[in-house]
């Protein structure tokens, strides 16, 4: 097991899960029958390094609380079953993107050629487009 499935299968181990009564289709047995499940994880005890603490609050965005508790509500299936394995999945991919590091973008080189055509057809697009507007007919 690679350390980030170790750090997905902690998250998971941590996870409270409570069942609310869902919305949407489904008739009677919407009203009746606790199919929604709420996920909550304690970012804080999961012992996150600062950079991926970092990713993982800007996923989170309105999901993470100000006690640091991520909390996903599924309720896209009608069984609890399947809104359970979807909020489990929903929370492992959302670690699994935080633990991916970015890459870092190059910084574009340009020679002093290409800065004086980039310069050269600025200046001739002006040049088209001051040449447009109102026609005077005098």
């Amino acid at each position: 097991m690679s350390a980030d499935e170790a750090v997905i299968a902690h998250a998971l181990s941590l996870i409270s899960e409570s069942f609310i009564t869902a919305t949407g289709p489904g008739g009677q047995n919407v009203n009746k029958v606790a199919t929604a499940v709420q996920l909550r994880v304690n970012v804080y005890a999961l012992r996150l390094a600062p950079d991926v603490f970092a990713r993982l609050k800007a996923l989170a965005g309105s999901r993470m609380t100000i006690a640091g508790d991520i909390v996903l509500t599924a309720r896209r299936f009608r069984t609890q079953e399947a809104n359970r394995a979807d909020a489990r999945e929903r929370l492992a991919d959302l670690v699994r993107e935080a633990l991916a590091v970015p890459e870092r973008r190059a910084r574009s080189r340009l020679n002093r050629i290409g800065k004086v055509q980039r310069l050269a057809g600025k200046k001739l697009r002006g040049t088209v487009k001051a040449g447009r507007g109102k026609v005077r007919l005098d």
